[in-house]
């Protein structure tokens, strides 16, 4: 059999088995640079791969999710809260007959721009930004913008305007979801992706507040949604899926979508901004980020690569919180004090 015959046979079995509404490989709009298709994978497929197989995506696994440094190995991090994500994502996206691959991409991809300390690091470099307005620099920084610019650009993945269309397009930030959010701006599956980054990131880091103790339980309110994080999950997962079925939007009941909005709510107030943790550690996060950011728009202090304003907002972006954390010690803490931390004990 030719290599062509596979990726044609599974575009012909998308073809078939998926909903009028999906995103089709066939008939995607291509990439930025334009290249011969792969013979076994499709369009979609191999956007998975190539983020998959990015540093970007790697050190993932070394950025905040919620909690900054956290004693524990179960905390999530904002590499499994990608994975977390197109675990949900593909869930929907199966039950709704639509492209399960493109879902993947979109979902491993949608955080690949974001800073050390999580949304820290977010706040803090567009504090900055706004505050100086440099000349040739952007006058604000979001992570689903920068994103895109570390698969464009930064680390180029030559991804199909599909993917690169919901990555650019999946956050919300603290805003309430509306009705219209699951409209597809570009696909059904990117609105998939944009519904379900907020069902994970909002019963994962309820999960991981329990575990570290910061609340000391779930109000009655959650539990009506389901006594268990499964449950939760699956309540929510559920609900899109009966809403959305045979639309052309992904929706969510007016009952679901209040009370994820009011979840959203409280965990903000109880959790994300409680004082005085983890509050004085997101202050603290933020003090890192903004001194080396101040640090590398110096003349001569930045690594060979990287240039001018644009090139301090890459840099440290990039860094993963270990490395900012090195980073700000060498650059900030003399080498004699170091090694007098190093004795306490």
């Amino acid at each position: 059999m030719e290599m062509d015959q596979i990726r044609l046979m599974i575009e012909a079995r998308e073809d078939q088995w998926l909903s009028p509404r999906a995103a089709r490989s066939s008939e995607s709009r291509g990439r930025p640079v334009p290249e011969p298709p792969d013979p076994v994978r499709t369009a979609f497929q191999r956007d998975r791969d190539r983020i998959l197989h990015s540093k970007p995506f790697r050190r993932l696994k070394h950025k905040t999710q919620v909690f900054i440094e956290p004693k524990g190995d179960h905390y999530r991090t904002r590499l499994t809260h990608s994975l977390e994500v197109a675990q949900v994502a593909r869930s929907i996206g199966r039950a709704l007959a639509l492209n399960e691959d493109l879902i993947e991409s979109i979902a491993l991809g949608h955080d690949v721009g974001h800073t050390p300390f999580g949304h820290a690091g977010e706040q803090a470099l567009d504090e900055v930004l706004r505050e100086l307005a440099l000349p040739d620099a952007p006058t604000q920084f979001r992570h689903y913008e920068h994103s895109l610019r570390v698969v464009d650009i930064l680390d180029p993945l030559n991804l199909s305007e599909e993917t690169r269309d919901g990555i650019g397009g999946h956050s919300k930030g603290r805003k309430d979801l509306t009705a219209h959010d699951g409209e597809p701006t570009s696909t059904l599956e990117a609105a998939v992706v944009r519904i379900s980054d907020r069902i994970a990131y909002l019963n994962h880091d309820l999960d991981d507040a329990l575990r570290s103790g910061l609340i000391a339980g779930i109000p009655s309110q959650f539990l009506d949604i389901g006594q268990s994080h499964g449950k939760r999950i699956s309540a929510m997962v559920s609900d899109v899926i009966r809403e959305s079925y045979d639309q052309p939007a992904i929706r969510l009941s007016p009952g679901m979508l209040s009370a994820m909005n009011e979840l959203k709510e409280w965990l903000f107030e109880n959790v994300y901004l409680r004082e005085p943790h983890p509050a004085i550690q997101v202050n603290k996060a933020k003090r890192v980020v903004r001194d080396l950011f101040l640090h590398f728009l110096e003349p001569g202090q930045l690594p060979l690569g990287f240039v001018g304003p644009q090139g301090a907002i890459d840099y440290v972006a990039g860094m993963t919180d270990r490395f900012a954390i090195a980073t700000y010690q060498r650059v900030f803490i003399p080498n004699e004090f170091t090694e007098i931390l190093s004795e306490i004990p």
